[in-house]
C-alpha cells in the first residue's frame, strides 16, 4: 500500500497517476487550488509534463518522491501538476511565458504564479544538486519562496509586465485591411516559393537526411513541402533531400525495426539513437509524408514501412472502441530504452544458426553501440547488402521479415513501457487522415475501413454538450475537457481525407457544421486567424493565438487548408478570403523561417499554383468506378478539391450538371469551369500541368 497519496489519484491522466503518490501535496488544475492560492496568498508552482517524458520521470524520482524537499513545497507553495496533453493550453501559455524570461523550455516545465496564476519565474528540469549550470531544485523553492515574501510586489510587477509581453505576442494577423489584389499577387508567386526552398536547403544534412544539428526531428512539415515542390518544379534536388531523409530515418534506430513505428526524435545526427518514446501523432505525420513520397517514387521501402507502422498502431495503440492511444513510454524498468535495444548474445539465442545474418544486417556486435547494447539500424540499404552477401533482394526481405517475427516474439515477454491510454481528438484525427493517404497510395482498403471506425469513434464518444461541441479527449470512459482548436481543425481535415477515401458526402457536411462552429467560437474578430481555447472558457489568463508549426501543425495553419478546401465545396468565397488574408499576413516570416512554418509554405505553394477541382462520375455497379477512383487516388496531386458521383447531385456546386454513364468520366475544373470530360487517369497529369502553369 502506498505510503502516501493525493487528489491526483482521483484523475483519469496516466501522468498525473504517475504522481499520485509523491509525498508533495499535488492538485490537478482547477479551482480548489486557485482559490487556495488565493485565500492564503501562497506562490503557485505548476509542474507540467507527460507520461511519455523521460526527464519528467527523471525529476520526479529526484525531488518529487523526496520527502524533504516534499515538506519545503507543500509549506510554501500551492503545487499543481498539469499534463500537457490534457491542458495544451496551458502548457502554451506557460511555456511561452518560461521561453520569454529563459530563451528555452521544454518539459518538466516547472513555473511559479502569482496566487493570480500569473507566471513570474520559471525552467525546465532542476537537478537534486547544482549541476548542469543549474541551480538544485531546494535552492530555487528557498529563493522563489523568500523573493515572494520579501518582494511580492516586484514578483507582481514582473508577472503584470510578462502578461503584457505575452499579449503583444498574441497580436499577430492585424493590419491586413484594405490590401490591393496585386499585393496578394505579387506574395503568391514561384519567386517566393524559390526562396523557401533555398532557406530549407541552408540547413539540410544532404548526407545524412534531415535538417539542422542534433537533436534531429523529423519535420516532415519541411519533407513534404519539399515533396510538393519537386512536383511543381521539378527541382530533383528538392525530392533528393526529402528522400535521403526518409531513407536515413527508416535506416536509422529511431524506427523501430523488430515492431515498427517512430520513436519522438534522434539524439544524434546519424538518426542511430532515439529518445524512445513513441507518440500517436509523430507516427500519423511520418504516415502522411511517407504515403505522398511513395505516390511519387514507388519506392517499396515506403510501402512496406507504412505498412509495419500501421501495424504497430493496431497492435500497441488501437483500443477496443476504436480509438488510438496517445504514447507509449520511453523508460521501462526505470531504464530509458530498455524494453527496445539488444546484446548479441540475446539475439544468437532466439535466431540460432540465422543470427548471423540478421546481425550484420542491422549493426549488432559483441561492444554495442549504445551504453553495451545494440540498437537496431540498417547502416546499408537493403539492395547493396543483398549484393555484397550474394542474395536475392526478396529473398533477403523474407528472411529479415521472419526473424523480426521471431524477436518480436521474445521482446514482447519483456516488462512494457507505460502506454498513456487517453485518446486525444486531435491525435486520432492526425490518425485518421494518415489511414486514408495511406489507404489512397497503397490502395489498402482494410486502412480506410480502419480509418471508418475511428471516425465512428470520435464522433459518438467524444461528442460534447449545447456549449462545447466536443471534448478533447476520451479516458475511464468518459470525455474531458472542452475541445481546443486543433481538435476541431484536424477533426474537420480528417472528414475532408475520409470524404475523398469513401465518396461519402456526408463527411463533408459534418465539416462545414464544425468550420462554421469554429468561425463563431474561435474566431478572432480583428483578424482572419483563431484563438486556440473556445470563447466561454474562463479558466485561462489569456485566450492564445497558435500559428508556429511545431511537433503538431498549428490549428491555425489546418484552418487555413480545411477554409481553402470547403469554400470551394460549399462557394463560400468568404472562407478562401479568411485564408488568403492570414497567410499574406505572416507571409514575410513563413518565407524566413520555413522550416517552423512548414504546413503554412506548403500552403502558400498550394494557392501559388491554384487549387484544381476534380470530379469523378459514374454508375455505381461494377468494378470501373471503383478502379477509376483507386487509380485517381493513387496518384500525386500535391492539393486539390476533389468529389465523386454515382447518382445526380444538386447540393454541392461542383457537383451540378455532371452527367452520369456508364463508363465512368473524369471532369478537371477550375472556379467550376470544367473542360471536355476524359476517361483515362493517364491523360490527367498533363492537363493538371497546364492549367497549373498558366496559373503560376
Amino acid at each position: 500500500m502506498a505510503v502516501f497519496s493525493n487528489r491526483l489519484a482521483l484523475e483519469s491522466s496516466p501522468y498525473l497517476l504517475q504522481h499520485a503518490h509523491n509525498p508533495v501535496d499535488w492538485y490537478p488544475w482547477g479551482d480548489e487550488a486557485l482559490l487556495k492560492a488565493k485565500a492564503e496568498n501562497k506562490p503557485i508552482l505548476i509542474s507540467i509534463g507527460y507520461s511519455a517524458c523521460h526527464w519528467c520521470h527523471v525529476m520526479e524520482r529526484e525531488s518529487f518522491e523526496d520527502q524533504e524537499i516534499a515538506e519545503l513545497m507543500n509549506e510554501r507553495f500551492i503545487n499543481i501538476k498539469i499534463d500537457r496533453e490534457e491542458r495544451p493550453d496551458l502548457d502554451h501559455i506557460y511555456m511561452d511565458a518560461v521561453q520569454a524570461m529563459t530563451g528555452s523550455g521544454g518539459w518538466p516545465l516547472n513555473v511559479f504564479l502569482t496566487p493570480e496564476a500569473r507566471p513570474f519565474y520559471g525552467g525546465t528540469y532542476f537537478p537534486p544538486r547544482p549541476a548542469f549550470n543549474r541551480p538544485s531544485w531546494k535552492d530555487v523553492l528557498l529563493s522563489i519562496s523568500e523573493s515572494f515574501k520579501n518582494k511580492q510586489n516586484e514578483m507582481e510587477a514582473q508577472a503584470e509586465n510578462l502578461i503584457e509581453h505575452l499579449i503583444q505576442a498574441n497580436s499577430f494577423g492585424q493590419n491586413i485591411d484594405n490590401k490591393q489584389s496585386n499585393d496578394f499577387e505579387n506574395f503568391f508567386n514561384p519567386r517566393n516559393l524559390e526562396e523557401i526552398y533555398a532557406n530549407i536547403m541552408k540547413t539540410a544534412d544532404e548526407e545524412r537526411g534531415g535538417f539542422g544539428r542534433a537533436p534531429k526531428f523529423p519535420q516532415t512539415f519541411t519533407i513534404q513541402f519539399l515533396l510538393h515542390y519537386y512536383h511543381f518544379t521539378k527541382n530533383e534536388g528538392a525530392l533528393d533531400q526529402a528522400c535521403v531523409s526518409l531513407d536515413k530515418m527508416i535506416q536509422g534506430g529511431i524506427y523501430d525495426h523488430i515492431g515498427g513505428g517512430f520513436a519522438r526524435y534522434s539524439t544524434d545526427e546519424q538518426w542511430l539513437v532515439p529518445h524512445f518514446e513513441k507518440m500517436l501523432y509523430d507516427n500519423a505525420l511520418l504516415i502522411i509524408v511517407l504515403s505522398e513520397a511513395y505516390q511519387i517514387t514507388k519506392n517499396e521501402l515506403y510501402k512496406r514501412t507504412i505498412e509495419q507502422t500501421v501495424e504497430f498502431i493496431e497492435r500497441e495503440l488501437s483500443s477496443p472502441s476504436a480509438g488510438f492511444y496517445s504514447a507509449i513510454d520511453a523508460d521501462s524498468e526505470g531504464e530509458e530504452g530498455k524494453y527496445y535495444v539488444w546484446s548479441k548474445k540475446e539475439i544468437q539465442e532466439v535466431l540460432g544458426n540465422d543470427a548471423d545474418l540478421f546481425c550484420a544486417f542491422y549493426d549488432v556486435s559483441e561492444n554495442g553501440n549504445w551504453e553495451g547494447k545494440n540498437i537496431l539500424h540498417a547502416p546499408v540499404g537493403e539492395e547493396q547488402f543483398a549484393n555484397q552477401k550474394n542474395i536475392g533482394k526478396g529473398e533477403l526481405l523474407l528472411d529479415l521479415e521472419l526473424l523480426n517475427r521471431k524477436l518480436l516474439a521474445k521482446r514482447s515477454e519483456r516488462i512494457r513501457p507505460l502506454l498513456d491510454n487517453k485518446m486525444v481528438l486531435s491525435w486520432n484525427a492526425l490518425m485518421n487522415t494518415a489511414l486514408c493517404k495511406a489507404s489512397a497510395a497503397l490502395g489498402n482498403q482494410r486502412f480506410k475501413q480502419i480509418a471508418v471506425r475511428n471516425m465512428e469513434f470520435m464522433l459518438h464518444n467524444l461528442k460534447g454538450d449545447t456549449t462545447y461541441l466536443f471534448f478533447h479527449y476520451f479516458s475511464g470512459e468518459r470525455a474531458k475537457f472542452p475541445a481546443f482548436l486543433d481538435d476541431y481543425a484536424f477533426l474537420i481535415a480528417a472528414l475532408i481525407q475520409l470524404q475523398e477515401t469513401t465518396a461519402d458526402t456526408s463527411y463533408l457536411l459534418k465539416a462545414k457544421e464544425l468550420t462554421e462552429y469554429v468561425i463563431q467560437n474561435f474566431a478572432d474578430n480583428e483578424t482572419s486567424t483563431f484563438f486556440f481555447t473556445h470563447r466561454e472558457q474562463k479558466d485561462v489568463i489569456i485566450r492564445k493565438k497558435e500559428i508556429y508549426d511545431g511537433a503538431i501543425p498549428s490549428g491555425n495553419s489546418v484552418m487555413a487548408f480545411n477554409l481553402l478546401y470547403l469554400s470551394i465545396i460549399f462557394d463560400k468565397p468568404e472562407w478562401k478570403e479568411r485564408t488568403i488574408n492570414i497567410c499574406f499576413a505572416i507571409g514575410q516570416i513563413i518565407i524566413n523561417y520555413p522550416s517552423s512554418f512548414g504546413i503554412w509554405a506548403t500552403l502558400m505553394q498550394a494557392i501559388t499554383y491554384g487549387i484544381p477541382e476534380i470530379v469523378i462520375t459514374g454508375q455505381d455497379f461494377g468494378e470501373e468506378l471503383f478502379k477509376t477512383r483507386n487509380d485517381f487516388l493513387h496518384t500525386f496531386i500535391p492539393y486539390r478539391v476533389f468529389q465523386s458521383a454515382t447518382t445526380e447531385n444538386t447540393e454541392f456546386p461542383l457537383l451540378i450538371r455532371k452527367p452520369i454513364h456508364a463508363k465512368s468520366q473524369i471532369f478537371l475544373c477550375k472556379n467550376y469551369s470544367c473542360g471536355a470530360p476524359f476517361t483515362e487517369i493517364d491523360e490527367i497529369a498533363e492537363k493538371l500541368a497546364d492549367v497549373q502553369k498558366n496559373n503560376a
